[in-house]
């Protein structure tokens, strides 16, 4: 049975237009990066290098496997043939799971290692979703492979990793525009009314309702320009964009940006320089959102031209993306 359907990242970055060519690229391009000063380069490399180390973690986004949907009934789980939920990494046979209406339980075959939050698993378990509370974290192959549950609207699946995934053991580092000061830019937070709420689309094609709690204006190449924030302004403005480099050097869904929290004159700093690639541009196991057509940054010139923003900084293409 097949146990994953995902929605392409890419058609859906297509469909929405993120790759449509508007404005100059050359011109865009034009200017070189401003001079890296000492401490703003090593702040940077720090950042990279945390960034990297964070996703081949053990347990970060290139360590997945899989992405199993829950049917009704009970389903068997394991590496082997025959398995409902086939793991594509682990032992032939590791357990059962079933959705009940209280949630959804999880039992090991017998002879299974399987641990949940770190204490052995004797009989049923129930496996607590991901969210605010982290959720149940069950282990299998002495601590490799890793199950969790999520949600996503009505339905619920197994996500799981293993520190032996092939994209983790081919994983080489990533690769990012040069350090450039000019995309270090003060910005200035424009509160919405309270309540407000963005669609926001995933690659599953669900779309959630999400708080929107005003947007972020700031000024480069002599346009102004504007991104709609979630997140909370008193700790951190979660910004996903597209601009005219998405599809081209950099990835074709779009990228993420986080600021710190907006200062009481209501100014924030948004550093371009650490924009970074969503979950999917590593696996096809993750449920990414999408940056909302309000996010595609491109403003109108005065003669009925659309222009967009280049934006040289930041996370370029992953090279080892399979898709």
């Amino acid at each position: 049975m097949k146990t994953y359907t995902r929605v392409s990242c890419l058609l859906l970055a297509l469909a929405a237009g993120a790759c449509s060519p508007q404005g100059d690229p050359a011109a865009a391009q034009a200017s070189a990066p401003a001079p890296a000063a000492p401490d703003f380069a090593g702040e940077h490399a720090a950042w990279v290098k945390g960034r990297t180390a964070d996703l081949g973690k053990a347990d970060g986004w290139i360590s997945l496997i899989g992405l199993h949907w829950i049917e009704a009934g009970t389903q068997s789980v394991g590496a082997g043939e025959g398995n409902t939920l086939q793991l594509s990494i682990g032992p032939d046979r590791l357990g059962q799971v079933q959705q009940r209406p209280d949630g959804v339980y999880f039992t090991p075959v017998e002879g299974a290692r399987v641990t949940a939050d770190g204490t052995p698993v004797q009989g049923e378990v129930r496996v607590k979703p991901e969210g605010a509370g982290g959720g149940t974290k069950l282990a299998y192959d002495e601590g490799k492979g890793q199950i969790t549950v999520i949600r996503r609207g009505p339905r619920v699946a197994l996500r799981v990793r293993h520190a032996d995934a092939p994209a983790r053991l081919q994983f080489s580092g990533l690769d990012f525009f040069p350090p450039d000061a000019r995309w270090r830019v003060q910005a200035r937070f424009v509160p919405h009314p309270a309540g407000k709420t963005l669609p926001i689309v995933n690659v599953l094609g669900e779309v959630a309702d999400t708080p929107n709690p005003g947007y972020v204006l700031f000024e480069q190449d002599g346009r102004p320009w504007r991104l709609e924030a979630l997140g909370d302004p008193a700790k951190s403005l979660n910004l996903m964009f597209q601009d005219q480099t998405t599809g081209r050097q950099t990835y074709g869904v779009g990228r993420y940006l986080r600021t710190g929290p907006v200062a009481a004159d209501g100014t924030v700093a948004l550093d371009f320089n650490r924009a970074y690639n969503p979950p999917c541009a590593y696996t096809d196991f993750a449920t990414c959102p999408l940056p909302p057509p309000e996010n595609r940054l491109a403003v109108d010139d005065g003669r009925g031209q659309r222009v967009r923003l280049a934006v040289l900084a930041g996370e370029k293409k992953y090279a080892l993306a399979q898709h």
